[in-house]
């Protein structure tokens, strides 16, 4: 097959590394790049060996496929031009930032026959990926994603910035609907919510208590998966899984002693992976693991938390105007 022509659509932070990845990747043509910001589209170009574009749609007459790696804010509108002109889309999480917004892109993909992947990253981690074979029953899931400040990704609060990832690796772990959540959460830095918590609780029993802050002095990202006879620990940032279950061997109390098996994939990189899933996909036109019906589920998971935390902000007003 010839190369896939494909081109990115905002490269700032995050941007620029898809566009490292499409150029290294044999089964592409990285036709260019766009940003609004032309010292940005030039920059990348020249280090990508590919043109620079103002304008986004002029890049769009030369592609089979886009990644739209813009504010979360805009994502509706420059995939929605995308799908429209007959593109395939990976376009980067959160993706969008109302449900009505998502329920339009899923329909213009449907339409179109259009591959619309949404950018949940950790999907694609090797940890993660390890995990599945080790899963028998998760009944209570843990996971904390606390990262430094910094001053990118503001338009969207913390749930949307950051909580998702987590919220879609659980839906994804646990199949059954959520019977209840209680979530909690409150600005810090910003004018949105910068730290949240919520308990998950399914229809089958499981729990989830997912973390998330973004005013910290440390990073971590970890999840733990606790099941009838182990344990499953994951670090998302080492790319290690950890996995802990009673042996047949007694200690001198009589107690069992622990297996552990340890793994670590430091060589993986989650977002080649995806990338390389997504030209996958375009050219033998099958179905993303994270479509845009699974990242509107998450989606429509965070928004409901959000919701929450802004209704019970707004009962304790008075808490929050210190």
């Amino acid at each position: 097959m010839a190369q896939t022509r494909i081109g990115v659509i905002g490269v700032g932070y995050l941007g620029k590394f898809h566009a490292q990845k499409y150029m290294a990747n044999p089964e592409v043509e990285l036709v260019g790049v766009a940003d609004l910001n032309p010292a940005y589209a030039a920059e990348v170009a020249e280090a990508c060996k590919t043109t620079a574009f103002g304008d986004y749609q002029a890049l769009l007459d030369q592609v089979d496929a886009v990644s739209v790696v813009v504010p979360t804010s805009l994502h509706h509108q420059v995939a929605r031009v995308c799908l429209l002109a007959g593109k395939d889309v990976m376009l980067e999480k959160p993706m969008t930032t109302t449900l009505a917004e998502a329920d339009d892109l899923i329909a213009l993909a449907d339409q179109g026959q259009r591959i619309l992947q949404v950018g949940h990253i950790e999907r694609y981690n090797p940890a993660v990926l390890a995990m599945a074979e080790h899963l028998t029953q998760p009944l209570f899931i843990e996971s904390h994603r606390i990262h430094v400040f910094k001053p990118r990704g503001l338009d969207v609060d913390v749930v949307l910035d950051l909580m998702i990832h987590d919220i879609d690796i659980v839906l994804s772990l646990i199949n059954s609907p959520i019977a209840s959540m209680h979530p909690v959460g409150m600005p810090v830095f910003t004018k949105t919510t910068d730290i949240a918590n919520v308990r998950l609780i399914f229809e089958n029993g499981c729990t989830a208590n997912l973390t998330v802050s973004r005013v910290s002095r440390e990073n971590i990202r970890r999840l733990r998966v606790f099941q009838p006879n182990s344990f499953v620990a994951v670090d998302y940032g080492k790319k290690e899984i950890t996995v802990i279950k009673p042996s047949k061997d007694l200690d001198a109390n009589g107690m069992p002693q622990e297996e552990i098996i340890s793994s670590c994939y430091l060589h993986q990189d989650a977002l080649e992976m995806e990338l390389k899933d997504f030209v996958k996909n375009v050219r033998n036109r099958t179905q993303p693991k994270v479509s845009g019906r699974e990242g509107r589920l998450a989606l429509a998971v965070a928004q409901e938390i959000m919701a929450r935390i802004k209704e019970h902000a707004n009962t304790h007003r008075h808490l929050f105007n210190g």
